[in-house]
């Protein structure tokens, strides 16, 4: 049966479908452009509790807007996608973290003017299986939960069912022994549906991959990050309005959370205290000891995943989730290459015409992090080679 949180997500996903054509994100946009703003008008974010959202929540725990001379109220938590979505394109919220696939459906469906600033992190997902499932062919006949079906998770599992010869069924029908039924779940409820055997598995953000381990209801079979190396997942979204209208303001929210994200990786352990439910700020109601698993996991974590072929590419030396902001334009193009050859449900027509090479340079303005990153110390106070460009590598 449906729990409340799978019919929450089936809402969620009929909801923003509407909300991203033209003319249901029009109404709100108007609301927002009558809005007289504000040259010091305050930082207000929205996020959903997933370790995503780990830098901007960071800069706002750690006073890192206050030091920039920004005033910030304290972010806000939403339930769904559709309502992060509403709130940005009316103006409640003017920072946001969203899936980078429905930036790209935002942006060129609904034609919202707003832009990708900045990567909040790394890596950070991963496909979560029932104890007995040991590879991903086993998966053929069962069913997998999504997040939504413009997301990174969706793309890394469509290579990773096509890689071992199995199809997605159709919509609404019984997987044969060769295909996978794909359902839409809200990431709280994957983890009950796992144990309860509802679904063989699920492939989300953390800290619910994590969950499960810690719950022993299932297991890690693949790190998306030992997929698409270094892969975004979710991004710093914000308003033309403000990029335009307030450079310096908008220069001041990707400075902080430049150096929170620099913060963040000197101070893991400290970092999940600051995220759990245990913090007075109570920015997740995630348990200290299941972030800590994501955030500063035990060294002898890697080498069991390495044996269990979670990892199968330890030479990547990627972190379960990392964090560094720059978005490579590489990655833009390639995200829309993978999405051309993924099954989306709904309207996908100016998905099949865009051009990759277009939209990287459209979607995202890099010139904000690309100064912020010069106060710091540029790319390599992130452990990366100095240049801004780079070559995506994907190996199932």
């Amino acid at each position: 049966m449906p729990t409340e949180d799978s019919l929450f997500s089936r809402r969620d996903v009929i909801r923003l479908s509407a909300l991203l054509t033209a003319a249901g994100a029009m109404p709100l946009l108007n609301t927002r452009a009558a809005r007289a703003q504000e040259p010091d008008e305050p930082v207000r974010i929205g996020y959903l509790p997933i370790t995503d959202a780990t830098p901007l929540l960071v800069a706002h725990g750690k006073g890192l807007f206050e030091a920039e001379g920004l005033r910030a109220e304290k972010p806000v938590l939403f339930r769904g996608w559709s309502q992060l979505v509403e709130a940005f394109l009316a103006g409640r919220v003017n920072v946001v973290h969203l899936l980078s696939p429905i930036t790209v459906w935002a942006r060129y469906n609904s034609r919202t003017p707003a832009r990708v600033v900045a990567w909040n992190h790394t890596s950070g997902s991963a496909l979560t299986v029932a104890n007995d499932i040991a590879s991903v062919a086993d998966l053929g006949g069962r069913t997998v939960a999504i997040p939504y079906w413009y997301s990174i998770h969706n793309v890394v599992l469509q290579k990773l069912l096509r890689e071992s010869g199995l199809k997605i069924a159709a919509a609404g029908s019984a997987p044969a022994a060769g295909e996978v039924a794909l359902v839409l779940m809200a990431p709280a409820d994957m983890v009950p549906a796992l144990a309860s055997g509802q679904i063989a598995g699920y492939i989300v953000a953390e800290p619910f991959n994590a969950a499960a381990e810690v719950n022993k209801v299932g297991k890690v079979l693949r790190f998306t990050g030992d997929v698409w190396k270094d892969h975004a997942c979710c991004v710093v979204f914000m308003h033309e309005q403000d990029l335009t209208g307030r450079p310096e303001w908008s220069q001041k929210v990707v400075n902080a959370m430049v150096k929170a994200q620099l913060w963040t990786r000197d101070n893991r352990a400290e970092t999940a205290q600051l995220l759990s439910s245990a913090n007075p700020q109570r920015y997740t109601p995630h348990s200290p000891e299941i972030l800590s698993r994501v955030l500063a996991p035990a060294e002898a974590d890697h080498a069991q995943y390495v044996a269990s072929g979670a990892i199968r590419h330890p030479d990547w030396l990627s972190r379960r989730i990392d964090f560094q902001p720059y978005p490579f334009a590489s990655y833009t193009e390639e995200l829309i290459a993978q999405l051309k050859q993924t099954r989306v449900e709904g309207e996908r027509g100016f998905l099949d015409t865009l051009d990759p090479a277009f939209a990287a340079g459209d979607l995202v303005d890099d010139s904000f992090v690309r100064r912020a990153l010069e106060q710091v110390g540029g790319l390599a106070a992130f452990g990366l080679p100095e240049g801004w460009t780079r070559q995506e590598v994907i190996e199932a």
